[in-house]
């Protein structure tokens, strides 16, 4: 076996791990570090399939924006645990057979009866000079403008979701506006009194 393919299946062995381990932790929080964890070792195969662009993105927003987004919206949510657990285990069942199901798919599809090196050709190793980031942008912007467009709307629709869930109101609580403390006049806050002298 190369060493390639030993830090391929070594890659794909702790995702696996860590994509189970989010689903079925209790503690939201540890679902959110398990997934970080998988997306690093996403782009550690994505580095392996020579699309650096794409592993240093997924690290850089998914990890370093997107996933402290959902964290900080996991810890903000008052979560019921036990109502969670309960949930959980009540839709185990559902959870399983939806499972088996893609992996039946995923089977059918890439199976190495339908999928391999030798129903397809290796692809083809690039100069050291080659740039796929030149490659990709050339192809994001020209033959997939529309679908980037709508995934740029999808994520601002989930920002403007996770800032709405967050934002609570609550009556006890005393706000400030800065609007009426801009325009308050020195008599509106400062009353002279004048008193006689005392000996």
């Amino acid at each position: 076996m190369s060493f390639e393919k030993f830090v391929f299946y070594v890659f794909a062995a702790v995702l696996v791990f860590s994509a189970i381990m989010v689903i079925t932790r209790r503690n939201p929080v540890h679902s959110v570090l398990f997934l970080v964890l998988a997306f690093f070792n996403a782009a550690g195969l994505w580095m392996l399939l020579e699309a650096e662009f794409l592993a240093i993105t997924l690290v850089l927003v998914y990890v370093g924006a997107v996933m402290v987004l959902f964290l900080f919206v996991v810890m903000m949510l008052d979560i019921e645990i036990a109502e969670l657990r309960a949930s959980f285990i009540k839709y185990m069942p559902i959870g399983v057979l939806i499972g088996l199901l893609m992996i039946v798919e995923l089977l059918l599809v890439v199976g190495p009866e339908h999928f391999g090196l030798d129903k397809y050709a290796a692809p083809a190793k690039h100069a050291a000079d080659y740039s796929n980031t030149k490659e990709m942008g050339e192809m994001l912007y020209t033959n997939y403008l529309y679908p980037f467009e709508i995934a740029a709307v999808i994520l601002l629709v989930a920002i403007v979701a996770a800032i709405s869930l967050t934002l609570r109101r609550r009556p006890e609580t005393r706000y400030q506006d800065p609007a009426s403390q801009v325009v308050v006049k020195k008599k509106d806050r400062l009353k002279i009194v004048k008193m006689e002298a005392e000996e």
